[in-house]
């Protein structure tokens, strides 16, 4: 994995988490993962901290050996933020997400999400498969979600 230029990590550390964008950072990737430019796909970043999840530590009435401080999420990084976009962006739909760099502190990630409301792809017959799924980042459909759950090829 390649860091991210600095000028780049600077000026998206200071923007907000979730950064909606005028177009994607990456094109080839992007197109490759279903992105088109067209109304109804929306570019959004998003940056999470890097590192591993901590446990709560329990007080009382436990072994040592059992209080692991460090443990392994099931579910990637990378799904991780999908859920978050989703949870700013409630009208739209996942479709996938990509890596886009990281510095020292945190991972940088871009979400494709679709609205599906729109006009424009209720008429696109190559993506509007998407208006039959529902909450798609949540129930593990997207590529990273589905890795996850072991069902990559």
């Amino acid at each position: 994995m390649t860091l991210v230029e600095n000028s780049h990590a600077k000026e998206w550390r200071r923007q907000s988490v979730i950064k909606r964008l005028e177009r994607p950072t990456r094109p080839d990737r992007a197109r490759s993962l279903g992105y088109k430019a067209k109304q109804g796909f929306v570019m959004a970043r998003i940056r999470i901290k890097k590192g591993g999840r901590r446990k709560p530590s329990v007080r009382k009435g436990r072994k040592p050996r059992s209080l692991g401080v460090f443990f392994n999420p099931k579910q990637s990084k990378q799904a991780n933020a999908e859920r978050r976009t989703v949870r700013v962006f409630p009208n739209l739909e996942v479709l996938n997400s990509y890596y886009v760099g990281e510095d020292g502190k945190y991972k940088y990630y871009e979400v494709i999400l679709v609205d599906k409301s729109h006009p424009v792809i209720k008429n696109d017959k190559g993506i509007n498969w998407i208006l039959n799924q529902r909450r798609r980042a949540f129930r593990g459909l997207t590529s990273a979600s589905r890795k996850g759950r072991g069902l990559h090829r």
